[in-house]
Order: structure tokens, then sequence, then C-alpha cells
């Protein structure tokens, strides 16, 4: 149950609480404000990852991604392979007063090719201008923070898992072609030692006694 004049009281106290509070005044640009990691600001393009797919043009709400490309063929890797076309990026410009930065062109890029950046200063005095083309989108790339740790208790990335197995499996097969090649220097000379290693380290012992003092240089001395 509710008097008359409560809900006038509540507001004067709610006035009186504030007016007794002392103000916190965000001193900026001389101070910039501490932003979250994952703060919306502008879209970066890391432009080396970027196939032109379309995807993230196609999947904007807002379609305010303009991308320009063309095709070029690339020779044969090897003799007598076949030529092979690949696309050409000319032109990557976000329009971002159309953005309302819902960050799916981010999301579905296949190749992270898009990434989000803190940067807040990019206002400009005609609209025309906030459409920003792929040299500025680049340098708001480098202002992307850095991913956070894993968890220790995380399981691994499939992409590192698949990079350190064929990693792996690459160094095995360097071993076995160096075993093989060392099989048959030994098949070809039989007095070559079996290991270079220890066949060094013969050589380096009968060097140290060579030089030992104590060791007789001849049959007469050592009498």
């Amino acid at each position: 149950m509710s008097f008359p004049g409560s809900g006038l009281a509540k507001g004067l106290a709610v006035t009186l609480r504030t007016m007794t509070k002392r103000s916190v005044t965000a001193q900026y640009p001389d101070v910039q404000p501490d932003l979250a990691p994952r703060t919306r600001g502008v879209i970066g393009l890391f432009e080396e990852n970027c196939t032109v797919c379309m995807l993230c043009a196609r999947e904007c709400p807002d379609w305010c991604i303009y991308i320009d490309s063309h095709k070029e063929t690339v020779p044969p890797a090897a003799p007598g392979g076949r030529e092979r076309s690949r696309n050409v990026l000319d032109r990557f410009a976000i329009d971002f007063a159309l953005c309302m930065y819902c960050g799916i062109c981010i999301e579905v890029c296949p190749f992270d090719a898009l990434f989000w950046s803190p940067e807040f200063e990019y206002a400009e005095t005609d609209i025309r201008d906030l459409t920003h083309e792929r040299d500025k989108l680049r340098e708001w790339m480098w202002t992307v923070p850095e991913p956070p740790a894993l968890d220790p208790a995380a399981e691994e990335p499939k992409e590192l898992a698949a990079a350190r197995k064929a990693a792996d499996k690459l160094a095995a097969q360097q071993q076995a072609e160096a075993e093989a090649e060392a099989e048959a220097a030994r098949a070809q000379d039989p007095t070559a030692p079996q290991d270079p290693a220890a066949g060094q380290a013969g050589a380096t012992d009968q060097a140290t006694d060579r030089n030992r003092p104590d060791r007789p240089d001849t049959p007469e001395e050592g009498q």
C-alpha cells in the first residue's frame, strides 16, 4: 500500500543521495578510456587471409561491404600439371555509416580475415568519408588485441594437432631417409664406422691418447 506523495519522496531521496556523491569525469581525450578486450570498435582486415569468397558481403544484413576482384591464371606447380585460376582482391571497403556492428561478417569468415578492433576514433565531418578502404582496414588490423590464453585443461585445437602430426611425420621420414643413406654407405664401405658420431669420437680419443705425456711414443721408450 502506497501513501500519497511516497513516489515524490523516493525521487527526492535518490536526488539527495546523488548530490552527496563525488562526480567522476572522464578526461577524454587527454586520458584514453580503458576499453574491454572484446570491444566492438571497427573491423580490421587481414588481407593475406582473404580468398574473395564473398561470404561476408552476402551475409551482411546492411550490405555495407563492397568487394571487387579479378581472376589470374597460376602456372602449374610441376611440369605436366594444369594451370589454375585464383581470385585476386582489388577492393575491400566497409561503409561504417551503414554498419550496425553485428559481427556477422567476422563470424562467417572461414579464413580468419576479419577481426574486431577496439579502435573507435574515426569520426568524419562528411558521412561519405565513413566508407573506409582496405588500406585503412589493414591499419586497424594491427590494433587488434591478442586472443586470450587457452585454458590449460582445454583440448588442443585441431589445427595445431594436424600441424604437429604433419611435422612428426616429416621428421620420421627424414630420419628414415638418413638411416637408409647410412646403411647404403656402410654396405659400400664395410670398414667405415657404423655411426659417424661414434667414429668421430674414436678419432678424438686416439688423438687424445697420442698427446698424453705418459704415453710412450716408441717401443724403445716403452721398454
